[in-house]
């Protein structure tokens, strides 16, 4: 199943290999959340159930249809969909092996997804993708990619969450750049609105040591932004050293995390945002100073009225 979800805006034509022109789709109305607790010492929280949970919308309770634990729970039927956004910009120069080492460490460690497409960008954006068992192909294409040109960041996100909408299951994105964008005709507050209607959950490894100092934490800021609107989270690493400690946190995150589905009990299709909060059952004090990371909300379903007959 899809979530039902249209973005009330086109995206202007990309100046791309693809010549890509991402429109969101509909499909049926269940709304699915991808969950991360932590606790107050902000270790990863397990064993958690659909009635430890109250999802509201826009004030109102849901229902929760639908619930599962980690990623091992149901591969069958909810599959999981793995993208890598990769920054091959001229600003990535001196952190481009860098880089290239820390993706391939991290997808060799991978086995849970079906697929995985591949999304580099400078000046242009290109888009492959790859079953699990041309895994080799995909670390050929990410050793054989130069540094050039500028960074067009927003518009190589707003390409992957278009094909991602095609894609039934979990998605995962790990988006390895130094943050900065030089060349997108998407604009920032377009890409967020993209971003909160998408149901993928993204994992930015930030390459900050050769950008200005004085431009250093507004990219951070702005990165962790995108990221925080859907459950996911930043990491700035200065060296290969801590890779290891951050792939596996990342990891564990997956292993554990709840993914929480309801459909709406608001029947209009009016396209407007819906603001969407999880929160603890009143019946688990216990968790109190725990927090709940997850995707605020979500675009209600947009139909076009039909043609009347003249």
């Amino acid at each position: 199943m899809r979530p039902h979800l249209i973005v009330p805006l086109v995206l202007a034509m990309f100046a791309t290999p693809l010549q890509a022109q991402p429109v969101f789709r509909s499909g049926v109305d269940l709304v699915r959340l991808g969950v991360t607790v932590v606790d107050k010492d902000g270790q990863l929280v397990s064993g958690l159930t659909a009635d430890d949970f109250v999802i509201q919308e826009e004030g109102r309770e849901q229902r929760i249809a639908y619930f599962s634990r980690g990623l091992d729970s149901d591969l069958e039927t909810m599959p999981v969909h793995l993208g890598v956004l990769f920054d091959t910009s001229g600003s990535m120069d001196r952190d481009a092996a860098f880089a290239k080492t820390a993706a391939i460490k991290f997808l060799r460690g991978l086995n849970f997804a079906v697929d995985m497409t591949l999304v580099s960008f400078d000046t242009q954006v290109r888009v492959s993708r790859f079953d699990r068992a041309d895994f080799p192909r995909l670390v050929e294409r990410l050793r054989s990619q130069k540094t050039g040109g500028m960074t067009a960041l927003y518009d190589a996100l707003g390409v992957y969450l278009d094909g991602a909408f095609t894609q039934d299951g979990r998605k995962v994105l790990l988006l390895y750049t130094d943050g900065g964008d030089t060349r997108s005709r998407l604009r920032l507050g377009e890409l967020l609105d993209l971003v909160r209607a998408s149901d993928v959950t993204i994992y930015a490894i930030g390459f900050q040591t050769q950008v200005r100092t004085a431009d250093r934490m507004m990219e951070r800021r702005r990165l962790e932004e995108i990221v925080g609107l859907t459950g996911g989270q930043c990491y700035f690493p200065d060296s290969l050293g801590e890779l290891d400690e951050i792939y596996a946190q990342i990891r564990e995150e997956l292993a554990v995390r709840y993914s929480l589905g309801y459909v709406s009990t608001d029947p209009t299709t009016d396209g407007a945002w819906r603001r969407v909060t999880v929160r603890f059952a009143d019946s688990r004090p216990d968790l109190k100073g725990a927090r709940i990371r997850a995707r605020k909300g979500y675009f209600a379903p947009h139909f076009e009225d039909a043609p009347r007959d003249r």
